[in-house]
């Protein structure tokens, strides 16, 4: 079977290639020698990594080869991750919305099957936008989301031609490897309390970053522990983490992992963590696959959606909402329910596993070749 997956990568973002990751060692265990294309910002080095077919992703390179790729393809997979989405500005063709969609368009065009992927949907604001949706979003062959809320959206967007059915993010799938570079990169002595931090910038929004800094003071001098930053974005969460530790009274007290760890690494490191306080959806994932309950700072409905899904919702706040007077108290509890905390979050996070595979069941059963 020949598929080709466009997505968000080969742009170093740490979710979005475990996300790949997810898709490729998914797929590979499920079908017989599926012949994989990847369309990526960075070809030669997804290809490697994956030991698949790699395509510049973008309009002004290889555009021939893409289409080429479409055309041989038995099915396009799009996604998964929030591909769906005019946060950031779309212009005619560019801009994430309207090139994920004319990909499809594309597809559809050379008679290619597309599933949209263990998506989440939106947000999608703008009339152009919402026009873009409802004209090239019906063009799909079956829709998987990774929560309820993503389909209704995507429904009241006018997207109601493809079946469609709730899953859960691929990543809950994710095949993972011992590796402990990441944890043995720190100068720690096995000791220390570990809090797992992940903080992305945010347009131009700055009381978040002081929030936190008292909120990680805070933990520090009641509790003892010793806070990490883990950047999932490269250097902008790297910037991010750093500008929250100047705000800080004991950033001496504080550490920070490198930007250059593979996502099988940062898995990893999460299991030495107690908590993990975390604004990026992947490093909320990352800590659920291995067993560590945390508190989470929702920028956008999909963090809140996995907080509710794993349980964790009460002791999370949106950015909006976020102080560190008030998420200090939960994330205390946290600390003191860990145990039950973590034993409620394992039968989540198998659930939400099984939910995950089955977006490969389904591509298997719909689109598989006899």
């Amino acid at each position: 079977m020949k598929i080709v997956i466009s997505g968000f990568y080969g742009l170093g973002n740490t979710g979005d290639e475990a996300i790949l990751d997810s898709i490729i060692d998914n797929l590979r265990s499920e079908l017989d020698e599926p012949e994989i294309t990847v369309f990526s910002l960075s070809p030669g080095d997804t290809g490697k990594k994956h030991n698949v077919h790699s395509i510049y992703r973008g309009w002004r390179h290889q555009f021939k080869d893409k289409v080429r790729a479409l055309k041989e393809a038995d099915l396009v997979v799009s996604g998964g991750g929030g591909l769906l989405q005019d946060t950031y500005p779309t212009r005619i063709i560019f801009g994430p919305l309207p090139y994920y969609l004319l990909i499809v368009f594309l597809a559809k065009m050379v008679r290619t099957k597309v599933m949209f992927f263990s998506q989440g949907i939106g947000p999608v604001t703008t009339p152009y936008g919402k026009a873009l949706m409802k004209t090239f979003g019906n063009l799909a062959d079956y829709v998987t989301v990774r929560d309820q809320y993503s389909l209704d959206y995507l429904r009241d967007l006018g997207v109601t031609r493809p079946e469609g059915e709730v899953t859960a993010d691929i990543v809950f799938a994710y095949q993972t490897k011992d590796d402990d570079t990441a944890y043995q990169s720190l100068s720690v002595t096995g000791e220390e309390k570990l809090v797992g931090v992940s903080v992305r910038p945010w347009f131009q929004e700055e009381q978040y970053k002081k929030e936190m800094a008292e909120l990680l003071d805070g933990l520090i001098e009641e509790r003892g522990v010793t806070p990490v930053f883990i950047p999932m974005e490269g250097h902008h969460d790297t910037t991010t983490s750093k500008e929250v530790q100047s705000y800080m009274k004991k950033a001496d007290q504080t550490l920070l992992l490198g930007d250059d760890f593979t996502p099988n690494q940062y898995v990893q490191f999460m299991k030495h963590c107690e908590t993990v306080i975390g604004m990026r959806l992947h490093s909320l994932i990352f800590a659920s696959i291995m067993g560590v309950p945390f508190s989470a700072i929702s920028y956008d409905k999909k963090v809140e959606s996995l907080a509710k899904r794993t349980g964790l919702w009460d002791y999370s706040t949106t950015l909006e909402d976020f102080t560190a007077a008030t998420l200090l108290g939960s994330v205390k509890q946290v600390f003191d329910d860990r145990e039950k905390l973590a034993r409620d979050l394992d039968k989540a996070q198998q659930e939400l596993r099984q939910e995950a595979l089955h977006n490969v069941e389904i591509l298997k059963q719909r689109f598989g070749r006899d």
